[in-house]
C-alpha cells in the first residue's frame, strides 16, 4: 500500500506527463460535457464583488476566469493546479485580478485567514492526503468562508463512464483498482468518507446536494470511441494493450453504447456531489 505521500508524487508526475497533455486534447469535449455541473457549483459559490477567492485544481482556468469577472476588479482569485501544463494554458488567459499558482493545495503556504471562498470543480478528488489538503485550505479561509466543491458520486452513479469500462475491462489487460481511500476520479462518491474528510480538517458538518443530468459522450459512437482514447482511464489503459485488446475492447463498447444513441448525441447519466462547508 502506497504512502500518502507517494499518492501524491503519483498525482503530481501524472498531472505533469500523459495526464496534462491528454486533457489539453480533449479540452473542448471535457468543457462541454461538465457545463451543466459547472454552472451549478459556480452558482452555489456565488462570488461576490471584493471578494478573495482560491480556484483549486484550476486546470486551464475556465472556472477561474468565470470567479475573476464574479469578483471584479476589486476582487482577486488565486487558481492552484499541480499540472504546470494546465497553468501555462491558464495563465496565458492574462486576467487582470487572477494569479496562478504550480502548487500542492497540501503544501502550499496560502495567505493565512484572506479567502471568502475556497472552490473547486473536480479537483479535490484527486488529494494525496485530502485531510492535510483540506486543513491547509481551511487555514487560508477567513472564519466567515466558505468550501463550495463539485465532484463524481460513485461508479455505479455515472453510466457515463461505468458502460464503457464494463464493456471494455474484458478485453484488456488487468489493472490495478484503486483503493476506497486512494485519489481518483471517483474517490469522493462516498458521502460518508466526505464528511469525515472535512471534520478531520476542522470544518463544520457539510450539505450535500445532488446534481444529476445526461452526459454527451460524442456525436455518435464512432466519435465516442476515438475520444475515449484521448482521455481518461479507457486511454490509460489502451496505452498498455496490444492492438488486437483495443480493437475487441471498442467493439465491445460500441455495442453497449449503441443503445444510447439520440439524436443529440450519445447521451448517458451523471451523477455529482456539490459539497458546502463553512470554516467551523
Amino acid at each position: 500500500m502506497k504512502t500518502q505521500a507517494e499518492l501524491a508524487a503519483d498525482q503530481a508526475a501524472f498531472w505533469n506527463g500523459s495526464g496534462g497533455k491528454m486533457w489539453l486534447a480533449s479540452y473542448d469535449r471535457i468543457q462541454r460535457g461538465i457545463a451543466g455541473f459547472s454552472d451549478a457549483a459556480l452558482a452555489a459559490a456565488a462570488a461576490k464583488p471584493g471578494e478573495s477567492a482560491i480556484d483549486v485544481g484550476c486546470g486551464t482556468g475556465e472556472t477561474t476566469a468565470r470567479l475573476s469577472a464574479a469578483v471584479g476588479s476589486s476582487g482577486r482569485v488565486l487558481g492552484v493546479d499541480i499540472s504546470e501544463a494546465l497553468v501555462e494554458a491558464a495563465r496565458a488567459q492574462k486576467l487582470a485580478n487572477a494569479t496562478f499558482a504550480v502548487a500542492d493545495a497540501a503544501t502550499y503556504a496560502f495567505e493565512q485567514g484572506a479567502a471568502d471562498l475556497v472552490f473547486s470543480r473536480f479537483g479535490v478528488m484527486f488529494f494525496g492526503d485530502p485531510v492535510k489538503a483540506f486543513r491547509n485550505l481551511r487555514g487560508a479561509m477567513k472564519p466567515s468562508g466558505r468550501l463550495v466543491f463539485v465532484c463524481w458520486r460513485t461508479p455505479q452513479e455515472n453510466p457515463w463512464g461505468l458502460v464503457p469500462m464494463r464493456a471494455a475491462l474484458p478485453h484488456l489487460p488487468p489493472y490495478e483498482r484503486p483503493g476506497p481511500e486512494d485519489p481518483g476520479q471517483y474517490a469522493f462518491g462516498d458521502r460518508t468518507r466526505v464528511e469525515r474528510i472535512l471534520k478531520e480538517a476542522g470544518f463544520g458538518t457539510p450539505s450535500f446536494e445532488k446534481l444529476d443530468q445526461s452526459n454527451t459522450l460524442g456525436r455518435d459512437v464512432s466519435d465516442v470511441l476515438e475520444n475515449l482514447g484521448k482521455f481518461g482511464p479507457l486511454a490509460r489503459l489502451f496505452k498498455e494493450a496490444t492492438p488486437e485488446q483495443v480493437a475487441k475492447a471498442k467493439d465491445a463498447i460500441a455495442e453497449a453504447l449503441a443503445p444510447h444513441a439520440t439524436p443529440e448525441g450519445i447521451r448517458l447519466p451523471a451523477a455529482c456531489w456539490l459539497v458546502r462547508a463553512a470554516q467551523h
